[in-house]
């Protein structure tokens, strides 16, 4: 299903194939080759969405753009099943594993590895060739790697990256305070331009 969004339409090369029910709604541009399965959603919500040649982006996979961070895939890229992707930059040859996570701002290098159920934090910077095992998280530049067993030097890695600044705008609380009441009314508000969406 292609969508008309901020009155940007999809763009898809003659050569990809996308299944009947997968979703691609904005600027998103899908390259020559490319294969975009069954159930996969490609959203520019206020940024666009580009996928190289030669790609593979299986059933259930989410590939987001924002405004402050685009998400551009290379060439020869695999995105696993329910893999979700967004704002993010995949160099060539690179593999999203299953059930993977890449956030906003995070640079998979070439042949990068992304492992099943991994998580590349936003604005982590893996480098070419780098490896990350089932399930445990990359965070920082350059990336630090650490099993999910590590879970106090992970929530103090991710203390230092802002994840709330940098997703949704709203600076730190204090101990015991929300963010969830500002934040999702602002992330509602603007997810629901797509009240004004076109279906093509």
């Amino acid at each position: 299903m292609l969508i008309e969004h901020d009155g940007k339409r999809p763009t898809v090369d003659p050569t990809a194939r996308v299944a009947p029910n997968a979703v691609l709604c904005g600027d998103v541009t899908v390259g020559p080759g490319t294969s975009v399965g069954f159930g996969a959603v490609l959203t520019a919500e206020t940024g666009p969405v580009s996928v190289g040649a030669n790609c593979v982006i299986m059933e259930n996979a989410v590939l987001r753009g924002t405004g402050h961070y685009p998400l551009a895939m290379g060439d020869n890229v695999l995105v696993g099943p329910t893999a979700h992707l967004s704002g993010c930059t995949v160099s060539d040859n690179v593999f999203v594993a299953t059930g993977a996570s890449v956030f906003n701002g995070a640079h998979l290098g070439a042949r990068a590895l992304v492992r099943i159920g991994a998580v590349v934090h936003i604005g982590t910077r893996l480098p070419p060739d780098t490896d990350v095992p089932i399930n445990w998280i990359a965070l920082g530049d350059p990336a630090e790697i650490l099993p999910p067993e590590r879970d106090a030097e992970i929530n103090g890695a991710l203390a230092k990256l802002d994840f709330k600044r940098r997703v949704f705008g709203i600076g730190r609380t204090e101990p015991g305070a929300t963010v969830m009441p500002e934040a999702m009314a602002r992330y509602a508000k603007a997810l629901g331009r797509h009240r004004d969406d076109t279906l093509l």
